[in-house]
């Protein structure tokens, strides 16, 4: 099991050489990248392996993944990226009605076929509108996983709290499928709080004690990732979450 940071969180705290130093000062095993870290892939894997630090898995746009695969390939394969998880729909991208749903889905198979041919694992990482019933009675993310049978998961659990949704419950009903999770929490009143209402696990609002049990029994589980949306330091951050981690999981 690998701890990661999803360097999302450390965007508008860069240069990157400082932010991984915070990262390997921390503890963690390695981090996740994101297009931001795809500028010079072989110079960034560079600052990786000064720290002693890995990428075995990065967030790849669709745009990307559909528009230049040869790209994406060649930078994960720079990296050491061993998972391609696809992380996210613009507003105006999201299909509205299950057909549209299931038109992505199949799209999502396409890619995890391709993948995999390549020798990479492929998974997708839901916020919360992938959480919100449709008309059917179905949620999206369901719809999803389903029409594309063999695709990972990377389960984020603060975008489920957010969602209003249970964690623990789609944790169990989908644990073979959840090769990843990102651990964040909420503030209260998150929809008008600071650091955009996140908060560092363990910070906020949410009780983690039996989420942590139930992530001890996931068969596929391969890395548990740091994430914050906004935080205002990086690295009480990076302190907190590992500080936390460690108290949950008994490690």
């Amino acid at each position: 099991m690998k701890t990661l940071v999803q360097l999302f969180s450390a965007r508008d705290f860069q240069p990157w050489d400082s932010v991984l130093d915070k990262v390997q000062h921390a503890g963690y095993d390695g981090v996740e990248g994101f297009s931001a870290t795809y500028v010079d892939p072989a110079a960034f894997r560079a600052l990786l392996d000064e720290r002693g630090l890995i990428m075995p898995q990065g967030h790849f746009g669709l745009d990307l993944l559909e528009g230049n695969f040869a790209e994406a390939v060649r930078t994960a394969r720079t990296l050491g990226v061993d998972a391609v998880i696809a992380p996210y729909l613009q507003p105006a991208d999201r299909p509205v009605d299950r057909d549209g749903w299931g038109a992505l889905g199949r799209r999502l198979d396409l890619l995890d076929r391709k993948c995999r041919d390549e020798g990479f694992d492929f998974a997708w990482h839901n916020h919360d509108f992938e959480l919100v019933l449709l008309e059917t009675g179905e949620t999206p993310m369901d719809i999803l996983l389903d029409t594309a049978p063999t695709m990972n998961w990377e389960a984020d659990l603060g975008w489920i709290l957010r969602a209003g949704a249970n964690p623990i419950e789609w944790l169990s009903m989908r644990s073979d499928r959840i090769v990843s999770v990102h651990l964040k929490d909420i503030q209260r009143n998150h929809e008008t709080a600071t650091e955009g209402g996140w908060a560092d696990l363990g910070h906020g609002i949410n009780e983690w004690e039996d989420i942590f049990k139930r992530l001890a029994g996931l068969p596929n589980l391969k890395a548990e990732v740091a994430e914050h949306d906004n935080p205002s330091d990086l690295t009480r951050f990076l302190g907190r979450w590992m500080s936390s981690f460690r108290r949950l999981s008994g490690q």
